[in-house]
């Protein structure tokens, strides 16, 4: 069936022509997320504008039998948004609305194209916090952070999305559509199917609204900026930090070959002696911030700190930060092929996998670069390739097989192979070495019950039955 179906056509005629995309720049773009798998073209992108349009392309695809990929801001790590099967993109990007912002109650109503940078700014003008803050929140969408449950680094105090959302409007695989949660600041009423989407990177619907819990937000902050010979060393300042009875909102961790990044491409400069940087925010009542950053400072210094830099002026603390926000740019600059793992260990145990991916690296020769939010334990890895391969036509081989190295050794210190970019198209095949045989049956057996027909993001963490 879906070989004798134009799909464009057939999308142009329920959304109108301005709704669809069909030329080959529109189709290449969206063959395409930030990860560096593909490309893999659709045959059409539709651009919905309602809920009611989303549920018509998913209608007609369920009708037709052709594949749909939702797709937020394009910004994932894991290749969740490609259309690995072709058929239709479903992008929300045009679902902007800020729907409902009550402040009495601390909810806020939006739609999944909402860009999560836009709503803390609108937020904050209003003395509120929507916690969760992914390293891309100035481009990532709320659709696309509810899909994988995104973190950040403020999820050390304050969590992850899943935490802030308390209902979604869904549209299902045959285009119905589902109210799930509620508004209230707790609720029990039958199986949590909201905490079943969050997370489900469009396998099982397509979100169409979100119903989030909102803070009041933070009366005063600091930040703090250690600088440390080695990441041994910023990871006991961790460990400190923790036990010292404060909990601060982020702990970022920079290691070496980041810092040698920075010092080449950026305007930031540090100790020659610099192994790591530890970013240290806090933020608290007013009477209780001097009190708690001196804490933190103390104990990056019993941890052999050899340079700090702190400050509660939001400019001087925006430039402390920079160096951190700078490092993922600068590194996709000069090593465009960069290939970015996400995974997590216990705390005490960053040391352990820091030492052991040192050693991979050797082995398999191909440089690193690890940004950590190292109050949770979440290491983001950067296998560095620069433009062209080398000569011998192996670094593919070798990136791989340093890739299930690396899970081997997460899952051997207690670890989880996805802390917060999700399984996607990218760790399909590990998903066994973490998960039981039937956990993923189970699992299996729930995405055929909402997705019978296998439609929605086909491909995408599961490996084919």
């Amino acid at each position: 069936m879906l070989a004798q179906v134009n799909l464009a056509a057939l999308l142009e005629r329920h959304l109108g022509a301005e709704k669809v995309l069909s030329d080959s720049k529109s189709l290449a773009h969206y063959s395409r997320d930030a990860s560096t798998y593909g490309p893999f073209p659709p045959e059409a992108v539709a651009l919905p504008s309602s809920a009611e349009e989303v549920s018509a392309v998913l209608r007609l695809a369920y009708e037709h039998g052709f594949p749909v990929t939702p797709r937020g801001a394009g910004t994932g790590l894991t290749g969740g948004a490609l259309p690995v099967c072709g058929g239709v993109v479903l992008s929300t990007e045009r679902m902007q609305s800020i729907k409902l912002i009550d402040e009495e109650n601390l909810i806020a109503v939006v739609e999944p194209g909402v860009v999560t940078g836009t709503l803390q700014q609108v937020l904050a003008q209003r003395g509120l916090l929507y916690p969760p803050d992914p390293a891309s929140l100035g481009t990532c969408s709320i659709g696309g952070n509810v899909a994988h449950n995104a973190g950040g680094p403020r999820a050390l105090k304050y969590g992850v999305t899943r935490e802030y959302v308390l209902g979604l409007d869904t549209v299902m695989a045959d285009g119905s559509r589902l109210r799930s949660g509620r508004r209230t600041s707790k609720g029990v009423v039958g199986y949590d199917l909201t905490g079943l989407l969050v997370g489900s990177e469009g396998t099982l619907g397509v979100t169409t609204e979100v119903t989030l819990r909102l803070i009041p937000a933070p009366q005063a902050q600091a930040t703090l900026m250690a600088i440390f010979r080695t990441a041994v060393d910023a990871g006991r300042a961790v460990t400190r930090i923790l036990l010292s009875g404060f909990r601060p909102c982020a702990l970022e961790l920079v290691d070496a070959p980041s810092i040698d990044v920075l010092r080449q491409r950026g305007n930031h400069a540090f100790p020659s002696g610099a192994g790591a940087i530890l970013l240290c925010e806090v933020d608290e009542e007013q009477e209780a911030l001097g009190r708690v950053l001196d804490t933190c400072a103390r104990a990056c210094e019993q941890a052999g700190a050899i340079e700090q830099r702190h400050s509660t002026d939001p400019q001087e603390r925006e430039l402390l930060w920079s160096a951190r926000r700078a490092v993922y740019p600068m590194l996709v600059k000069t090593y465009p092929r960069m290939r970015v793992e996400d995974v997590c260990v216990p705390r005490t145990r960053i040391a352990d996998a820091l030492s052991r991916l040192d050693e991979m690296s050797a082995q398999y020769r191909i440089p690193t670069s690890t940004l950590a939010h190292a109050g949770d334990g979440n290491l983001h890895i950067g296998l560095l390739r620069g433009v062209e391969q080398d000569r011998e036509g192996t670094e593919e081989r070798r990136v791989e097989e340093m890739r299930a190295d690396l899970m081997r050794t997460v899952l051997s210190l207690g670890g989880t192979l996805a802390g917060e970019h999700g399984v996607g198209y990218a760790k399909r095949s590990f998903l066994g070495w973490e998960l039981s045989p039937e956990a993923i049956a189970l699992q299996r057996k729930m995405k055929a019950l909402i997705d019978p027909k296998n439609l929605l993001n086909p491909q995408k963490i599961f490996t084919e039955a």
